[in-house]
């Protein structure tokens, strides 16, 4: 951009050279964002987690399932089916990592059901394991569990539900399972 202020030269010449500062600016910055995106998931988390020795625990096996007592939550107010959480399935483990069950029913009552973590740090998802209605019903280990950023095209919707509805606040959990249950249950200013 060749731009003479006030038709100095001398104030053209520094708008040039703070607009090439600028570009330069912009263009290693670019660098920098595709080089992060060119990384696989775990070199690429490096750059952005903040906890870079982080190490996920073992996690616990899934609770028997439950269908009653679930704490409801909106994931689409477009969605035919009900989503619960069952509160006795939320834990925060050492590692950090919110475990827990999430339900979903249809009007005719087929249900759904999946045990997952969420990690409020890097805003990821990770789901352990589906439940098989059998007969007989049965948790099935998902053997290729991996984390996904909940903004991403393999995101669970409930996670991302659960994590704005009060699991996280912002980069970290919400205090206890408790505190979280409480923030889940409390209407939200766009359900009123």
């Amino acid at each position: 951009m060749n731009v003479c202020l006030l038709g100095s030269p001398r104030t053209g010449a520094l708008f040039r050279l703070s607009t090439l500062r600028r570009a330069h600016a912009l263009r290693r910055g670019l660098a920098a964002l595709l080089l992060a995106a060119a990384l696989p998931g775990g070199q690429a988390q490096l750059l952005t987690d903040p906890n870079r020795d982080w190490r996920e625990a073992d996690a616990p096996p899934p609770p028997a399932l439950r269908t009653d007592g679930l704490v409801p939550f909106v994931v689409s107010v477009h969605s035919q089916l009900r989503f619960g959480v069952d509160p006795a399935s939320v834990t925060l483990g050492p590692d950090g990592v919110i475990r827990y069950v999430i339900v979903a029913q249809s009007d005719s009552g087929t249900l759904n059901a999946w045990y997952e973590g969420l990690r409020c740090a890097t805003a990821q998802v990770k789901t352990y394991a589906h439940w098989n209605p059998g007969p007989p019903g049965e948790w099935r280990m998902n053997a290729n569990a991996a984390w996904r950023n909940l903004g991403g095209e393999f995101a669970s919707r409930p996670a991302v539900a659960l994590a704005r509805g009060g699991f996280c606040d912002g980069a970290t959990p919400n205090g206890r399972p408790a505190d979280m249950l409480r923030a889940l249950r409390q209407p939200k200013a766009f359900e009123r």
